[in-house]
């Protein structure tokens, strides 16, 4: 058996009827060459099952929830039940796939069951076939669910060998009520050590960085006074260069996808060049993740302002963060779990010019890397193990049913995150995979996500929001797309000036 972290815990805990802990990917196929059907995906998954731990495990809960939960290797796996099939009237569009697979993704998984199931879905234009597959957040994070879902495809049409037979693996036996509640007493007489860690770290963190925080601070008391009726006399006027990183106040505008969210969800995706997008990066001098923010910014500009509320001040974006090193996993199996992080940062959606906003994009992500720098990687980790399970369950029901979301500011607006992923091309039983979105998660407060993964070439967004909170994604698809040839023309005629002016 092996014990759920605590940020592993807190993507179940979080939980509620309409927050759903679960991510996804869809993947299209062409079988235009290589015929690819549900009997041949599920023999596939057979061969590599021993590969995919997160596939095989089930939780086991503490008894009254005084302790984080246990994955052990489900004795009564039950493949049929995992993978699924089903097709669109053909031929299908990209909307029509949407609209099935936002209505798939909107339905929590089944707890007493390994947390993922596969969709085999037919009838695409094209000629192509998809594969939806969701997993549950507490079993993966960016990295590892590319790695779960990419154990499933090869570099070759051909395959690779197969093992000649199953290789086998075991199931655990199945613990009783009384051994795990002694394991969860055990468990709670760690927690004073955890707490008193915890304390450390955070004192620790405050001290290295609230030197950096004493100007913004009294900066932003400055700006509140400046703006209250009767006391904006006491404060003077910001220098003329006190821009859009000068003024530290990160508070988030209230937008209309951040409030609380519904159980149903509406996706759209896409892609861009990922040759244009470095191209941009290198004339620069940036990295990839500063011109996507960019480009981000500059695409929910023009949809904020098409939807009439766009606001003067710019969006906050929180930015996940990988903290996964290669001793996290293992070479014989795929280790399940979170390593993750996450920072906030400024989006300049309050600048027009696209260059402007590339060089605003790079500043405030320097500044939020420094600062998320000085916390430690196992934060997070170490802060889900501090309420018991069924203690953080009830807050995050009680936050869901008062519509806390609501009547607060969002910590920040909209969440977006860059999942690397592999530059040539994958094949699923000899039929080529064309291209693959990821399927986030949103949450009270935040009710967009924007999440990226590159593969062969492109860049794929998946786009995924509370359907009560935006009725059509496919035009912020759009902005993305002509957000990057703006950003890229943009880039090309100023290095053509420049040549010139030499």
């Amino acid at each position: 058996m092996e014990q759920l972290n605590g940020l592993d815990a807190s993507f179940l805990n979080i939980e509620t009827p309409t927050v759903h802990g679960h991510v996804g990917g869809l993947a299209l196929f062409d079988t235009t060459e290589s015929p690819l059907s549900l009997e041949t995906v599920k023999g596939l998954i057979t061969e590599r099952l021993h590969e995919l731990g997160p596939f095989r495990q089930r939780l086991v809960s503490v008894p009254f929830g005084i302790d984080r939960p246990y994955w052990i290797e489900d004795e009564a796996f039950d493949l049929d039940f995992h993978v699924r099939h089903i097709a669109i009237p053909s031929p299908g569009s990209r909307e029509q796939l949407a609209d099935l697979v936002a209505r798939l993704h909107s339905r929590p998984l089944d707890r007493s069951r390994p947390l993922w199931e596969l969709y085999f879905i037919e009838g695409i234009e094209g000629g192509l076939v998809a594969h939806y597959t969701k997993i549950h957040h507490a079993c993966v994070d960016g990295v590892t669910g590319t790695e779960v879902l990419t154990t499933l495809l090869d570099t070759e049409p051909e395959g690779r060998p197969a093992a000649g037979q199953a290789v086998p693996w075991s199931p655990d036996r199945t613990p009783g009520n009384l051994e795990m509640l002694g394991r969860g007493l055990a468990a709670l007489a760690t927690q004073p050590r955890v707490q008193v860690r915890m304390q450390r770290r955070l004192f620790q963190t405050g001290l290295q960085t609230g030197r950096r925080q004493v100007a913004p601070t009294l900066a932003t008391m400055q700006e509140a006074m400046r703006r209250t009726p009767g006391l904006g006399f006491l404060v003077p006027e910001p220098a003329p260069d006190d821009g859009f990183l000068s003024r530290p106040s990160l508070t988030a505008p209230r937008l209309s996808f951040n409030r609380s969210i519904s159980a149903h969800r509406r996706l759209a995706f896409g892609s861009i060049s990922l040759d244009d997008v470095k191209e941009i990066k290198d004339r620069h001098d940036v990295t990839v993740n500063d011109v996507i923010m960019a480009i981000s910014a500059g695409a929910l500009r023009n949809w904020l302002d098409s939807r009439h509320e766009l606001p003067t001040d710019p969006l906050l974006a929180m930015v996940p963060v990988s903290v996964r090193n290669q001793a996290d996993d293992t070479d014989a199996n795929l280790s399940t779990g979170n390593r993750i992080s996450a920072m906030i940062a400024p989006l300049p959606t309050n600048e027009p010019d696209p260059l402007n906003r590339l060089r605003l994009a790079n500043a405030a992500m320097v500044l939020a890397k420094t600062d998320h720098a000085a916390l430690p990687a196992d934060m997070l980790q170490d802060f889900g193990r501090f309420a018991p399970p069924a203690v953080a369950a009830r807050v995050a029901r009680l936050v869901a049913r008062t519509k806390l979301a609501d009547m607060t500011n969002p910590p920040f607006n909209v969440v977006i995150s860059n999942i690397p992923g592999p530059q040539h091309p994958l094949y699923c039983a000899g039929a080529r995979q064309v291209a693959s979105f990821p399927l986030p998660v949103i949450s009270d407060g935040a009710g967009l996500n924007i999440t990226l993964a590159s593969y062969d070439g492109s860049i794929n967004f998946g786009l995924l929001a509370c359907r009560d909170a935006i009725d059509d994604l496919w035009p912020l698809m759009e902005a993305l797309e002509s957000a990057t040839d703006e950003l890229a023309n943009a880039s090309r005629a100023h290095a053509e000036q420049s040549q010139e002016n030499r």
